[in-house]
């Protein structure tokens, strides 16, 4: 399970990657770091004996030696506060949908499918590795980590607008924008049912669950998490789903989709959170096919970053873009909006 990082707010979580290998019942004697070189695809064979030195790798609860040998069965745990992989970030020819560029800033449309930075099942593919390839010297946060010139993300199967600095002074400067949370930040998303309020804000804490820290959980009490704050407006009721405009206060992992999960009305096809099931509606079988169509045409999270404001880092003006939803969420949107006439139409 690979654990996030939350870039903008400089939380690291306490371990890189946590793995858990239950061996086949076939195999054979091997050792052990080799294995694991053959289970962990882009692993270093120098990082997993220096993990194992440090006990940091355990089968059966217990510390092993390099020259242990797998068993069928064994249970093997990984547990690591850096990963036992090449991190180098290689150029990679990806295209980027380039909506604004200047010497000093860079601002792209993401697709949705496209992880932003090199992580625990994408080492490579990534938004990272586009702009190594497409950009050279980009700054780096953090002690020089590597996501050259990022300094916010969306999720993988979110799209939309995304703002990268090309220089150490923009990099600086939008970071501060970011902590200060003056960056206009405007999403789209097709959430189910009809929220009661046209519109409101939801103010509660966010932050990893307590049972699965994969997912992040809406701590209303503010004893858990972090302070976020989601501003929300209904564009469009459509009985069964809403179309509904996000804007972010705070920008925490997974925010929006946690907070209309806690308001009752999680993202569209949002597997993570509820939202890849019908939830409102009749239990027809017209219905649920309808449904299902959907979820074809859109087989991710309902979710677009549609516009982005900010103060550019060397004019000192405001910049403000925006971007027009995606074909997959235009076309669902679309065929709730025909459903629903014709509903209205019988």
């Amino acid at each position: 399970m690979h654990e996030d990082i939350d870039i903008e707010s400089g939380e690291d979580s306490d371990l890189f990657e946590h793995h858990r290998i239950v061996v086949d019942k076939g195999q054979s004697l091997l050792r052990i770091d080799r294995f694991l070189m053959d289970r962990l695809p882009n692993a270093t064979r120098n990082k997993l004996q220096q993990a194992i030195d440090a006990e940091a790798v355990k089968v059966n609860d217990k510390a092993i030696k390099a020259s242990y040998k797998v068993k069928p069965q064994d249970v093997i745990t990984i547990s690591l506060p850096e990963p036992p992989y090449d991190t180098t970030i290689y150029p990679e020819n990806i295209p980027l949908d380039i909506v604004y560029e200047d010497d000093e800033v860079l601002v792209i449309n993401k697709p949705a499918g496209l992880v932003v930075h090199p992580a625990y099942q994408n080492w490579t593919g990534t938004l990272v590795n586009a702009l190594v390839y497409h950009f050279q010297q980009l700054p780096t946060s953090r002690n020089g980590e590597g996501r050259p010139g990022l300094v916010h993300r969306i999720d993988k199967d979110t799209s939309g607008l995304m703002v990268v600095a090309k220089t150490e002074l923009a990099m600086a400067h939008l970071a501060r924008q970011f902590f200060d949370h003056t960056i206009e930040r405007t999403y789209y998303a097709l959430v189910w049912g009809e929220p009661k309020q046209e519109a409101g804000t939801i103010n509660a804490h966010v932050g990893r669950s307590l049972k699965d820290r994969r997912v992040t959980a809406v701590f209303p009490e503010g004893d858990f998490g972090r302070h976020a704050i989601t501003h929300y407006k209904v564009l469009k009721n459509l009985r069964y789903v809403s179309l509904v405009q996000c804007n972010l206060e705070t920008g925490r992992t997974h925010q929006i989709r946690a907070h209309m999960q806690y308001l009752g009305h999680p993202l569209f096809n949002d597997a993570t959170y509820g939202g890849d099931r019908i939830l409102k509606g009749t239990p027809f079988a017209k219905y649920r096919q309808f449904v299902d169509n959907c979820f074809k045409m859109l087989p991710r999270q309902a979710l677009h970053a549609r516009s982005l404001g900010f103060v550019h880092p060397g004019t000192r003006e405001w910049m403000q873009f925006s971007s027009d939803l995606p074909e997959d969420f235009a076309s669902v949107l679309e065929k709730w909006e025909k459903y629903v006439q014709h509903q209205e139409e019988q």
